[in-house]
């Protein structure tokens, strides 16, 4: 059986190809045609370790994620999250693959954004604010850009030497977060708040906002104010049981990203909106087929 490490996978996925799998995949999620439990997430220790379980099953491919999350390791060289990806056929069930899953949830996290960006962001955003400033601010600047021309890049983060690090490489500006929120066209907060960061006094109208952050029932990276806008998420029953910023915002949503895919939800380019993404086994799923399938095309 097939196994692929980090940097095979590194080699082989790429924004372009990824991002309208993404879209794919969340359309066929709200359409009923996906297979998948809310994520079973094991409390090893609570606020420190965390073991999380992901199976799915599509048309094209089953399979299963097992990711760790430990946001102690944050500052310390070692990624708060790691993952493996074990990958099937649907239609036999037979094993294709094993793939290091690390590098796979950093970049579908950030296609998916990038995806729901595409169509909830003003077409002439210029201006990014990223609030955090580690592995999934430089992927979504990286994912960001391929559907939207900024001009302008602000970062900010609780460290400010971790913001400067970011901005010297990746020609941004460090800012005081009310300062990097206001007047930006796309916000996207990555980080480990246990209480909201953001606040909806600095949104501007038809901003739109990515938050991927904080993935516990209990924390928050959004105050009410800005979960009070036209809300996306990637899938209801996940958000109601893992986001604590849907589930003591009391904030109502509007559409799953899926069905503003397939055109079933529509929103005017003039609202204020919000995405919480939350990851779904899917998504894993969806991109390790992809680079399995690139793997094989290179080495037919």
């Amino acid at each position: 059986m097939l196994y692929l490490g980090e940097e095979e996978v590194r080699e082989l996925l790429h924004w372009g190809e990824l991002i309208p799998v993404m879209e794919n995949a969340l359309l066929e999620f709200s359409l009923g045609r996906v297979v998948q439990p809310v994520r079973n997430m094991l409390t090893v220790e609570e606020g420190k370790r965390y073991l999380g379980i992901m199976p799915a099953v599509a048309h094209q491919a089953m399979g299963a994620k097992l990711v760790s999350f430990y946001p102690g390791n944050e500052g310390t060289g070692i990624a708060t999250h790691q993952a493996m990806i074990l990958l099937f056929r649907s239609d036999t069930g037979e094993p294709l693959a094993v793939m290091d899953g690390r590098l796979i949830t950093e970049m579908r996290t950030a296609a998916v954004s990038a995806a729901i960006t595409r169509y909830l962001a003003t077409p002439d955003a210029r201006v990014l604010a990223l609030l955090g400033s580690g592995v999934q601010a430089r992927a979504h600047l990286q994912a960001l850009s391929m559907v939207r021309s900024f001009n302008e890049i602000r970062v900010w983060s609780r460290t400010a030497a971790h913001a400067d690090r970011f901005a010297k490489e990746n020609n941004a500006e460090t800012m005081p977060i009310a300062d990097a929120v206001r007047g930006a066209d796309v916000i996207v907060t990555a980080t480990n708040a246990l209480q909201p960061i953001l606040n909806g006094e600095w949104l501007k109208p038809g901003a739109h906002v990515n938050a991927v952050g904080s993935p516990r029932p209990n924390w928050r990276e959004l105050d009410d104010r800005t979960m009070a806008n036209i809300l996306v998420v990637d899938s209801r029953a996940a958000a109601f049981q893992e986001s604590g910023d849907v589930i003591l915002s009391g904030a109502e949503i509007y559409a799953e990203a899926g069905e503003v895919f397939a055109g079933a939800k529509e929103v005017s380019p003039l609202e204020t909106t919000v995405f919480k993404s939350v990851g779904l086994a899917i998504e894993d799923i969806a991109t390790a087929k992809l680079v399995y399938d690139t793997f094989t095309t290179l080495n037919r």
